[in-house]
């Protein structure tokens, strides 16, 4: 019973592998890490949250950069000039209450002085100006969180295994007998 037990404890040999198995499966495992990686959105959209059209670069979309740096330059400029505006018709609406000059007013050659806007309208133009400036601020926080999210959105994309089994593809067909053709689009799924 002894000499059945050590013989079949011996017969269970270890088996190594070559240097060439061990590299193959190695790089077969860094292929796969390199493919999926499941933190790589969140960490895109961090790195855009901190600065944004950084998470574009990360995903090597360079291109995408200067159009996010364009559309909240915009927005930030155009709140600059409305707060601008406001502040302008706010001073002259305060000059014309307590009964100074203001620069939109003028004064002729024999002192007669005329007003070119009514102090109501001073004060629709503040109500405008600030409203512009409020919905350019809105806009410009809406693009910042669009460029977070798109860029996670590419980052969970860029993951996706994408594969001709499955296409669509546009479909013309030419009838030879008649002027009508035929269009439309083909869907094809492969085993």
């Amino acid at each position: 019973m002894l000499g059945l037990f050590l013989y079949c404890f011996s017969m269970q040999a270890q088996v190594t592998a070559t240097g060439e198995e061990v590299a193959a499966v190695k790089a077969q495992d860094s292929i796969i890490e390199d493919d999926y990686r499941p933190l790589k959105p969140a960490q895109v959209a961090f790195y855009s949250a901190v600065l944004p059209g950084l998470g574009q670069a990360y995903n090597k979309d360079y291109w995408k950069v200067p159009i996010v740096y364009a559309a909240l330059g915009t927005g930030v400029g155009i709140a600059v000039y409305n707060q601008k505006e406001f502040q302008r018709y706010r001073t002259a609406y305060k000059d014309r209450i307590a009964g100074r000059i203001d620069e939109f007013t003028l004064v002729a050659e024999d002192g007669t002085l005329n007003e070119v806007f009514t102090a109501d309208a001073l004060l629709r133009a503040q109500t405008q100006f600030r409203r512009n400036k409020e919905l350019a601020i809105l806009i410009s926080a809406g693009i910042y969180v669009l460029q977070i999210v798109e860029a996670n959105v590419r980052a969970h994309l860029s993951q996706f295994n994408v594969d001709d089994t499955l296409t669509l593809n546009p479909y013309f067909k030419r009838d030879e007998f008649s002027p009508i053709n035929t269009f439309g689009a083909r869907l094809t799924y492969s085993f």
